[in-house]
C-alpha cells in the first residue's frame, strides 16, 4: 500500500489545531494588513492613521 502526500487544500494536522487553538495564521495575517494600512496612511500624512486598540 502506496501513501500519498495530503492535498495542498487539505491538512488534517493543522485543520485539527485550528479547531483546538484558532486560525492563529489568519489572525496575524489580519492584524499585518491592517497594520500595514495604518502605516501607508500614516506616511501620507492622514491624521486619522492614530493607532487603533486591539480587541481583547
Amino acid at each position: 500500500m502506496t501513501s500519498h502526500p495530503p492535498a495542498k487544500d487539505h491538512l488534517p494536522v493543522y485543520d485539527g489545531l485550528v479547531r483546538e487553538r484558532g486560525d492563529v495564521v489568519a489572525e496575524v495575517r489580519e492584524v499585518a494588513e491592517r497594520t500595514l494600512d495604518q502605516a501607508r496612511r500614516a506616511l501620507a500624512g492622514d491624521p486619522g492613521a492614530r493607532r487603533e486598540r486591539a480587541p481583547r
